[in-house]
């Protein structure tokens, strides 16, 4: 019997950056976060007129207060706003969000 092990916030960023290139996103991470505020999401992405931002977490990790702050503030915006988990990843979830302008209606 094969055991699935936990997919890392490492891995699902590599799985979601693969594929927003795949599908011609253009995009951005901090790699060396020190001097800048903390909370900002993980991802950038944009495609035509369309503005993706997305926090990474574990299947439970948990979003730290400056994190909250962040997205609350960026709910407030035209910006596609998500956290994003691996289990986002397995259903489908990040891809139909990648391929669909409508999915994050």
């Amino acid at each position: 019997m094969t055991v699935a092990l936990p997919m890392t916030e490492a891995q699902l960023q590599a799985a979601i950056v693969a594929m927003a290139r795949h599908l011609g996103w253009r995009i951005y991470h901090t790699r060396n976060s020190i001097g800048s505020d903390a909370g900002w999401p993980d991802l950038a992405l944009v495609r035509g007129s369309r503005l993706v931002l997305a926090e990474l977490k574990t299947a439970k990790g948990r979003l730290s207060p400056f994190q909250e702050r962040w997205l609350e503030a960026l709910e407030a915006t035209p910006a596609e706003v998500f956290v994003w988990r691996p289990a986002d990843w397995t259903d489908g979830t990040v891809e139909r969000v990648l391929r669909d302008p409508e999915a994050a209606a």
